[in-house]
């Protein structure tokens, strides 16, 4: 029987060798011998019924989420992942994964409900989904998994400010973050992305700016060109930081929410405003300005143009525009249709 003690332990450890895989040295978790050989014993009756009947060992919800953590590094949510993941211990700690049934999983749907809208509990529920998904699908740990019903969410918002609460904002705001509200409406970037912007992705001279591929949310390097408002934000920014743009009494900004935010938002009376909604806004200005799709999803980092799609209403004169192309073409039907009581031409006639 391989029951050994370590120094750096009261427990009582494990060493199993299975014929086809690696070393197994794991801790008993109890210092009683008699329970570490019980323990032993069900150890190694579990590895015999895996490698002679084909039964999978039993992995548990922390084991997933240290692998899809570890495969999932680059994900531009990764830290919101860890977030979650934290929340979500609680409910599914060290249970094994064929454990996670369609209550425990409603247990979770309950909870977050009370303290959270359905747009953020389908945000936790498409995280479960997901880790087990691979779990059953790529790491083979597990045969099959609930089926995790996602809340009916309403379309997207689209929050946007006119000029003039835009004009009234910026009066209300400290000069700091007047400039970070104007270079955000200026350019349409995200808030991280202005917050984190450093010198070496401005060139003044060719008036033009970049989001690095690891700082944009679908990895993808981000091309900025200035316009004349952008353009003279970063000027009254020159030499304040030596490394980064926007600064507070010489340090970096690093958080933009808030409480003069939220003040200025108050007395310029604007109510259900998000930061991320000026990206929005910036869109929705785009759009009304006559800006085509295609454009606006290169100027906005948009993956796809199905996100600028929801902008497309808001520019009737462009499409007015595009509509009018057709007026002379089709001018000579509109002359040989009219007069309804007419005779029509013998051509149109034998037509």
């Amino acid at each position: 029987m391989s029951l050994f003690k370590r120094k750096d332990s009261p427990n009582w450890w494990v060493k199993l060798t299975p014929r086809n895989g690696r070393p197994i040295q794991q801790s008993t978790g109890t210092p009683d011998k008699v329970k570490a050989e019980e323990f032993h014993d069900k150890l190694k009756a579990s590895l015999w019924d895996q490698e002679r009947l084909g039964i999978k060992p039993s992995r548990t919800w922390r084991e997933a989420v240290v692998r899809w953590l570890e495969e999932t590094s680059e994900k531009a949510t990764h830290k919101e992942d860890k977030k979650k993941l934290i929340w979500l211990h609680f409910f599914l700690g060290d249970r094994a994964l064929d454990q996670i049934t369609s209550d425990v999983i409603d247990q979770i749907r309950s909870a977050k409900l009370k303290e959270a809208s359905k747009g953020t509990v389908n945000r936790y529920l498409a995280l479960v989904r997901a880790i087990l998904i691979r779990s059953r699908d790529e790491w083979e740990w597990v045969d099959k998994v609930p089926k995790i019903r996602l809340f009916k969410e309403t379309t997207s918002r689209e929050r946007s400010l006119t000029h003039e609460q835009a004009r009234r904002l910026l009066d209300e705001l400290p000069e700091h973050q007047r400039e970070l509200v104007l270079f955000s409406l200026a350019t349409g970037l995200r808030q991280s992305n202005v917050l984190r912007l450093g010198w070496e992705q401005v060139n003044l001279e060719l008036r033009h700016a970049w989001v690095k591929g690891t700082q944009s949310k679908n990895r993808r390097p981000i091309s900025v060109p200035l316009n004349d408002v952008a353009l003279a934000v970063l000027k009254r920014q020159e030499g304040k930081h030596s490394i980064r743009v926007f600064t507070y009494q010489g340090k970096p900004i690093n958080s933009a929410n808030t409480k003069a935010w939220t003040t200025a938002l108050t007395r310029a009376g604007i109510d259900d405003f998000r930061w991320h909604d000026l990206r929005h806004t910036w869109a929705t200005w785009q759009r009304q300005a006559g800006t085509p799709t295609h454009e606006l999803q290169r100027l906005g980092g948009w993956r796809t143009g199905a996100m600028v799609e929801r902008y497309a209403h808001l520019a009737p004169e462009y499409l007015a525009v595009a509509a009018s192309r057709l007026d002379s073409v089709l001018a000579g039907y509109d002359l040989a249709t009219r007069g309804t009581n007419e005779k029509r031409p013998a051509s149109l006639e034998a037509a």
